[in-house]
This record gives structure tokens, sequence and C-alpha cells, in this order.
């Protein structure tokens, strides 16, 4: 195409936006490694401070703690003051950067990227070859996974998804028997667990790093009433043994979906409750346009959610399987009754309550 036939304007504000995703994938990781290493946290505590008071503050390296802040400081997210050789973390941006933001700690949340950005090759052989890259090849997956819901879980969970049930709160104080299915690393499970001592829980997840995890948490706490299993969520044979059954974000990376939810179906008893937390997302891309978080979402699907599934010859729903495709496979699987919800303090995700006749 001749240069000719181009529009200008068009042009060069796509170059602009070029340069800035570059900027800003960059400044991702910087806040990835200022997150991890505690820099954050440190400098929300501290009037404007040098590199070198920063530093000793935070038990870190002055030089390479200089040089983050560059980029913190040439991407807006830090303030400095040239004449006092000065940086400063304002209230407003530690309000999201810091691990006192919970819910809103954006900065944890950068650790997908990096975790993405380490299988990208194995990524691009799967684009010519086909198949997928597997569970194992994220070492850190668990770890990153667990803290960035922790804070959601302990938002939400209690005191805005049990009441989407009716009268759930009542029974399980009561007693009831629970499952999660895909629990990873067991938190919310252990929550509840804490929470319902007269009712009983147990984890279902097939990595072994996961449920080892979930133990351990439960010892800390002191919790007889939870305990964690080793299974593939696919071979789950448990007919009618559960009044309550969730999932956090764990039926859409499954080899074999259907054959999941139609297990959890098979799981509960007369009267019980399926929750299925899942992306909130839309299954056709053209109402995903406006989605905030659309670009995220359908690469980090590309990244890790889908190709964990192709990788043993899965369905390969991806993370924007989306409620049509959601609604539409809860149905197939048995369940009459699909209610979704969307609750405060959690931007990722939509509530499926689901129950069969």
């Amino acid at each position: 195409m001749s240069t000719n036939t181009l529009d200008p304007t068009r042009l060069e504000a796509f170059a602009g936006r070029m340069g800035g995703l570059i900027n800003d994938g960059f400044l991702a990781v910087a806040l990835s490694v200022c997150h991890q290493t505690g820099l954050f946290d440190t400098m929300a505590e501290l009037a404007p401070s040098t590199s070198e008071e920063i530093a000793e503050a935070a038990g870190l390296q002055e030089r390479y703690v200089r040089e983050v802040l560059g980029a913190l400081t040439t991407g807006g997210i830090v303030d400095y003051d040239p004449a006092a050789r000065t940086y400063a973390l304002p209230a407003e941006h530690a309000a999201f950067v810091t691990r006192a933001a919970g819910v809103n700690n954006f900065a944890a949340v950068t650790q997908l990227i990096t975790l993405c950005a380490g299988v990208e090759q194995d990524v691009v052989r799967c684009f010519r070859e086909g198949g997928g890259v597997p569970y194992s090849s994220y070492p850190n997956f668990q770890r990153v996974l667990a803290e960035s819901t922790k804070d959601t879980v302990d938002a939400t969970l209690i005191d805005g998804v049990l009441p989407l049930v009716d009268g759930l709160r009542e029974r399980l104080e009561q007693g009831i028997a629970v499952a999660d299915v895909g629990c990873g690393s067991g938190y919310a499970i252990n929550v509840l667990g804490r929470a319902f001592p007269n009712s009983s829980f147990v984890g279902y997840d097939l990595s072994e790093e996961a449920t080892a995890a979930g133990r351990e948490l439960a010892a800390e706490w002191g919790l007889t009433n939870v305990r964690f299993e080793v299974c593939d969520v696919s071979e789950l044979a448990q007919p009618e043994a559960f009044d309550l059954i969730t999932t956090f974000d764990a039926v859409h990376d499954q080899v074999d979906p259907a054959r999941v939810l139609g297990n959890i179906s098979a799981a509960l008893r007369p009267g019980g409750a399926y929750v299925c937390i899942d992306i909130a997302a839309s299954s056709n891309l053209e109402e995903n346009l406006e989605h905030p978080l659309g670009p995220g979402l359908y690469t980090i699907s590309t990244m890790h959610c889908m190709t964990v599934s192709l990788a043993h010859g899965g369905a390969g729903l991806g993370t924007c399987w989306g409620e049509q495709i959601a609604r539409s496979m809860l149905g197939e699987a048995g369940f009459t009754n699909i209610v979704t919800h969307h609750v405060e303090g959690d931007i990722f995700n939509v509530y499926y309550i689901c129950t069969k006749k």
C-alpha cells in the first residue's frame, strides 16, 4: 500500500499508542519487581527520601533501587524532587500498588505478565506446531495465583458470595458437606472451614504442590474440618456427596470442562447448590470490545489458560469462554436453574448460582 493512501492522523495516533504500549509493558515488569521486593510497601511509609534512604529502609541494594526508581519516575508512578534528589510514592498511587491496598493492588497482578513471559518461546512453538504448554512449565503459578486471589476472597467470600444462595449461611452454620473443585492452594476452602466449624470441607486439585499448601494452612489455623485430596477432577466420582460445591476460576482451563461440570452436577445432593465463579466476559468477541480488561484476558488465555488445556489434548475453552457458553455447558451438565450475579470488590468475575431438579 502506498503511503499516500494512509491517514496521517490515524498513523500518528497509532505510532504514539505503540510507543506508549512498549513503555508500559516494561513498566509493568518494574512494578512486578517492586511488588515482590516490597519496595512500594516501604515507600508508602516514608517521607520523600533519597535512593540510599529508601534502599536502607527496604533492605535492598541501592544501585538497583535507584535504577528502578528511574523507571517509576519517568512512568509517573513516583514523584521526584531533583533539587533534593528525593522520591515519594503519592498516597493516591499507594492505594493501587501496595499490599495494604488489598483487592486494589494492581502491582500484584503484574506478576501474571512476567509469569506469562516466561513461557513465551514455548507458546511461539505451539503457534507453529500445535499442542500446548503444560502446568509444569509455570513453576510460580500457584504462588502468584494464591496471592492474587487471597484479597478478593477475604473481601467478598463470606459477606458477598454466600448471601447469593438463599439460606446457605444458616446451613453452613448448622453443618453441611462442601467441596471446592480445582481448589488451588486452598485458601478459599480454608476460609470457609474456619468460619463454619460445624461443616466439613474438602478441596480437590491435580497439583500436589497446591494441595500441600492447603494442608499447611489448615494445620496453621488448627482446622480439623478441612481436608485436601490430589485428584484429577475430570475423574471425580462422588455421587450425591455434597450440599455445596464451588469452583474459583477453575473451569475454563480444564482439559475436559464438560466432564468436570457433569461430575460436579452428579456430586450434588438434592437441594444442593453449585457456585461457579469464573471470568466475566461474553463468548462473543464483538461484545468484549469495550471490556476494560479485554486485551489482558485474551493474552493470558493465549499464554496460560487455553494452552494448558491444549497441552493435554483438551477443549482449550480459554479465559473468555464467556457467559453464553458457560450457561450452555452448565445446562448440558444438568443444571436447570442458573442465575448470575456480580459481587462488589471483584471486577474480574461473574458468579453463577446453579441448582438442579
